[in-house]
């Protein structure tokens, strides 16, 4: 039961590195591109109209290429968040449904007794639900750290 969450925790920190490293790649290679870019674009403009023209044009290209890192930015992480939530209710319904977790549970009231295990669940409801409370709230009042 617990290794199938353990694998996919495995691979999800496996994918998240890989992915991270080829970010960071490609944002130096576009960090360079745009550098040598605006560059030529300052030389030709500096040439043709002065200075201050050249450093609003420089400006101008920093400022384009930051908004459209910052909307995909906020695009990723929207598509993330539903990604998340989406595989958090299907990874509790199929642990529900795992036929071992059930008969685990039916052994544990056979062994306990229906009596003595009412204010157990009872707790163990009460804890979820303030679990489930808390996971809510952080969802939605801060974005997750990346």
């Amino acid at each position: 039961m617990f290794q199938r969450v353990i694998d996919d925790f495995k691979d999800s920190t496996g994918t998240a590195l890989r992915l991270t490293s080829l970010a960071a790649t490609a944002a130096f290679a576009l960090l360079v591109t745009t550098s040598f870019l605006c560059a030529a674009a300052f030389v030709f403009v500096l040439d043709k109209y002065g200075p201050v023209y050249a450093c609003l044009t420089g400006a101008g290209i920093f400022f384009v290429v930051t908004m459209i890192a910052a909307i995909s930015y906020m695009v990723r992480k929207k598509q993330i968040e539903k990604r998340v939530k989406g595989t958090a209710k299907s990874a509790a319904q199929t642990m529900l449904a795992d036929p071992m977790l059930v008969a685990a549970g039916i052994q544990l009231v056979r062994a306990i007794g229906i009596k003595k295990l009412i204010p157990i669940l009872a707790i163990g409801g009460l804890a979820l639900g303030f679990l489930a409370s808390r996971g809510q709230g952080q969802a939605g009042g801060e974005a997750p750290a990346e």
